[in-house]
């Protein structure tokens, strides 16, 4: 029981600290006090945290499958909600990803990007409180 409950706290850091930067990092990006040359860098770091959670949510089920031979079962509305979540994360990432390959050729949105970021941040936040209380 000890190494399970260490197993999902660890998993729940790294999940909760890229949930912090994929909003954080977004929104900071909008601050105006912000400097557009500083757009990249914060893109990569947004990017990173995408790829930690999911990763992270990859691991959660891992751990489940290990410790209990199945994932959770899971009702309707979480079902839902991880999918949404789900949606959220990839496309987040994908979208940091073509901003750091292609960026340069759209005309000087970052800021579109950086609002798009914070948009899927938000929304992956507020599904994954629908399902921490549905599942």
């Amino acid at each position: 029981m000890w190494s399970e409950n260490l197993a999902y706290a660890l998993t729940q850091v790294v999940h909760n600290f890229g949930a912090a930067v994929v909003l954080g990092g977004a929104v900071f990006a909008l601050w105006p006090a912000f400097r557009p040359e500083a757009a990249r860098s914060f893109a990569w770091l947004i990017l990173f945290a995408w790829g930690a959670q999911i990763a992270s949510g990859v691991l959660f089920g891992i751990t489940s499958l290990y410790y209990y031979g199945e994932t959770p079962d899971l009702g309707r509305v979480a079902i839902v909600t991880l999918t949404v979540k789900v949606a959220a994360a990839a496309t987040g990432f994908l979208l940091a990803a073509g901003y750091l390959v292609r960026g340069g050729a759209w005309g000087g949105c970052a800021k579109c990007v950086f609002q798009g970021l914070a948009a899927l941040a938000a929304i992956a936040l507020t599904a994954a409180a629908f399902l921490r209380w549905f599942s």
